[in-house]
């Protein structure tokens, strides 16, 4: 299995998961009646730093799945214009 991301979106889904499990403890203890909102605050920055380095990463090529209704739809558009234009 090759991962071809760079090493940038691999660092920012680290933090992004580390930001998941600071607020795993943050609801954990919310739910021992102990809430600590440091938690919190330190999922929401590694949240938002792993964000943001995750942006970076490049979208992935179409994968031509519905090739067929995009050329159908198309040929339809393209029907109605011509026969617009003919009426004119």
């Amino acid at each position: 299995m090759e991962n071809e991301d760079p090493f940038i979106v691999r660092v920012g889904t680290f933090f992004m998961v580390m930001g998941l499990g600071a607020f795993v403890l943050f609801v954990t203890s919310d739910i021992a009646e102990k809430v600590d909102f440091d938690y919190l605050f330190v999922a929401m920055v590694l949240l938002g730093i792993g964000w943001s380095l995750r942006r970076k990463k490049a979208p992935p090529p179409p994968a031509g799945r519905f090739e067929f209704l995009r050329k159908w739809r198309d040929s339809g558009k393209n029907k109605k214009a011509d026969q617009s234009r003919e009426k004119k």
